[in-house]
């Protein structure tokens, strides 16, 4: 698989939010960047170091890795075409 995208997810948890957020963004890649992306889940009950390592403040927080540079979007991602912007992911929607 060619991940040419790169996510993270931080969550807290298997909560509603965490799962929508994760779908929304499943569904987003799948429609525009099949096959061309990798999306990582962090929970921060189970690594709760990972919010000040990775200067967390809000979450769910998406954080677009690849390609560079890194951009960071708050919330679970219902409104695509703010995600879409706010991530700088070129959609067809």
């Amino acid at each position: 698989m060619n991940n040419d995208w790169e996510f993270r997810i931080y969550v807290t948890g298997k909560t509603h939010n965490s799962l929508k957020v994760f779908r929304n963004l499943k569904r987003m890649c799948e429609a525009d960047h099949p096959g061309q992306y990798r999306i990582m889940v962090v929970d921060l009950l189970k690594q709760p170091h990972r919010a000040r390592t990775d200067q967390i403040v809000a979450i769910p927080t998406v954080v677009r890795r690849r390609p560079t540079p890194p951009r960071t979007f708050f919330g679970n991602l219902s409104q695509s075409e703010n995600v879409f912007a706010g991530l700088e992911m070129p959609s067809a929607v």
